[in-house]
């Protein structure tokens, strides 16, 4: 799987741009330079993993979001590959899936 830099830039920039924040404000946030971030942004710089990091805590953000543009707190997340295998599932199968699901939220497993 090749990592699309440019793509994850752009991911950083749409949410801090969203949050109301300038780079500066961001970078700042997350200790790096402010030239540095305009870097990434435009995928001109590939953030190590401890500043991607900063940058996710600094927005507020899962890595999730950031680099596969998903969120995990939206009430549809993984809705449809969790339909593709019921789908996939016999009604005795399924009735044990519920009956697991509801045990799991019964016990505060949320």
């Amino acid at each position: 799987m090749d990592i699309d830099y440019n793509l994850i830039g752009k991911r950083i920039a749409t949410i801090r741009k969203s949050k109301g924040l300038t780079q500066a404000q961001l970078a700042e946030s997350a200790d790096i330079t402010n030239n540095f971030l305009s870097h990434i942004e435009r995928s001109h710089s590939i953030p190590s993993l401890e500043t991607l990091i900063k940058i996710c805590d600094a927005l507020d953000v899962t890595p999730n979001q950031i680099l596969l543009g998903t969120k995990t707190d939206t009430p549809d997340y993984l809705a449809d590959e969790i339909s593709e295998r019921l789908a996939s599932c016999t009604p005795k199968q399924r009735r044990f899936i519920l009956k697991t699901l509801d045990l799991l939220l019964s016990e505060g497993l949320k």
